[in-house]
């Protein structure tokens, strides 16, 4: 299971299908439009 994490607010922005438990840090809708 892969979770995508905002860098700025750290809320989950999505889950996606992955084979080792991994983050990755992305920016949401919401910080971006900021």
């Amino acid at each position: 299971m892969g979770t995508i994490v905002c860098q700025d607010c750290q809320q989950v922005i999505e889950h996606y299908d992955e084979e080792k438990v991994t983050t990755l840090y992305g920016t949401c809708p919401t910080c971006n439009d900021k």
